[in-house]
């Protein structure tokens, strides 16, 4: 397991790799953010995007959505996985805001959790971009990095990471932490394919020495 000095060194070559490190879902207020994020479940940030840009000049506020049919709605987002379920909660968390919020999105965590559609990662997601909260919303990239880094064990649930996390990063930094794990974890630590050789955390990183000794194996049998 990193400690906090190796774990400060693998933020600061984060940033140095990605200082503009930010929240890729287009949007213009917190409403927006909220419908993008939900919409975001397991779909990439092009995907949403891409359907947002026409969604969002067609409903503007929670009045739209609710006030159009369902299947409608569904005909708008098809294009996203899971888009029916998607298209529920998001009438469902417009109604929410409209009777209990006069159409605003709420502020904290816990009021966002309990909007349809809206889960921890979501609420950590909002709070943290739209208004500004310490937050660290654990998405499969920020999971990915922290147990290949060892910041976190393999085992650690969802929650446990972010508790890791939130324990071993300084308050002040869970935003942008949370930030900069995406963008290492969707461009340079991918999935299936993390680019370890040129990776400047390799030193400190258990997977990509297991991965590169791997690698390094394998040449040297195909040389035989």
């Amino acid at each position: 397991m990193l400690n906090k000095k190796e774990i400060r060194f693998c933020l600061d070559k984060m940033h140095e790799m990605f200082p503009e490190a930010a929240c890729e879902l287009n949007h213009e207020n917190p409403f927006e953010l909220l419908v993008a994020v939900v919409l975001s479940a397991q779909c990439t940030d092009n995907l949403v995007n891409k359907v947002t840009k026409e969604l969002f000049q067609k409903y503007k506020k929670p009045e739209d959505y609710v006030a159009v049919p369902l299947e409608a709605l569904q005909q708008d987002i098809r294009s996203i996985g899971l888009y029916r379920n998607k298209a529920k909660n998001i009438q469902k968390l417009s109604q929410s805001l409209l009777d209990r919020y006069n159409g605003d999105v709420p502020r904290t965590k816990e009021q966002l959790m309990e909007l349809a559609g809206v889960g921890r990662k979501t609420a950590n997601v909002v709070a943290s971009v739209a208004f500004g909260e310490p937050a660290i919303a654990v998405d499969t990239h920020v999971e990915r990095v922290s147990k290949r880094l060892g910041i976190c064990r393999w085992k650690d649930s969802v929650n446990e990471v972010e508790q890791t996390l939130m324990r071993k990063v300084p308050k002040d930094e869970w935003s942008d932490t949370h930030h900069l794990m995406i963008f290492f974890g969707r461009y340079h630590c991918k999935s299936r394919n993390p680019n370890c050789p040129e990776c400047p955390l390799l030193q400190l990183c258990r997977e990509g020495q297991k991965r590169m000794k791997k690698r390094d194996a394998a040449n040297t049998a195909v040389l035989k």
